[in-house]
């Protein structure tokens, strides 16, 4: 395993560490928690970088590479539905969105034809870090700032965390929806393929004959 490939499967490791951080009950723990986020963060810039210019891009990059980036914000996203700061819903849009595009990426590839990351999925991944960023720097307020200089002002700031948090989960909910139906659109010529038989297609076992 090269060092970018390395690199990108630590994001799997990073993500273990973010759960048990939110969740243990360590001093700091939130703290923690963000630096681990953003040293991730770190690592995705990277690891592509050196893929790129230095070791070249390898199969098990490719394939590791948008996992370990869906696991890492699927942990935060889930722990903050435990931690009652984002409603399941939200969660759910999002992550099936992900499930969706993947789904069509691979039925994409069984036709030759690879999709591009467009302008809005950068939006709504730009988002869903968004989200990810405001609420593990909130708890940092929460838990390991205003109860050791200024407990009394935590009664007043855990409301106002909350709605913060809910109105960036549904921007970022409404912004993943729409990515997706643009993904959709601009490939419903899939759909319907995939929608046909294999003789209809020639995309099965007599197509390949």
């Amino acid at each position: 395993m090269n060092l970018p490939n390395a690199l990108t499967a630590s994001r799997l490791v990073l993500a273990g560490v973010l759960i048990a951080l939110l969740f243990s009950g360590v001093p700091f723990g939130a703290s923690f928690a963000l630096a681990v986020f953003a040293v991730a963060a770190v690592t995705d810039a990277l690891d592509g970088r050196l893929a790129r210019r230095v070791y070249g891009v390898t199969a098990l990059g490719a394939l590791i590479d948008p996992l370990a980036d869906k696991v890492l914000v699927s942990a935060a996203l889930v722990s903050f539905v435990q931690l009652q700061l984002l409603p399941a819903w939200i969660v759910v849009v999002i992550l099936a969105r992900e499930f969706f595009v993947t789904g069509l990426r691979v039925l994409a590839a069984g036709h030759g034809r690879s999709i591009a990351a467009g302008a809005w999925g950068k939006h709504k991944t730009a988002w869903q870090l968004v989200v990810i960023v405001t609420l593990l720097a909130g708890l940092v307020v929460q838990r390991d700032v205003l109860p050791r200089v200024a407990p009394e002002r935590l009664v007043a700031f855990t409301p106002w965390f909350e709605a913060v948090a809910f109105v960036v989960g549904v921007a970022a909910a409404l912004i993943t929806v729409a990515s997706g139906g643009i993904y959709v659109h601009r490939h419903r010529d899939l759909l319907r393929a995939g929608d046909s038989g294999p003789g209809d297609s020639g995309c099965g076992p007599a197509g390949a004959r």
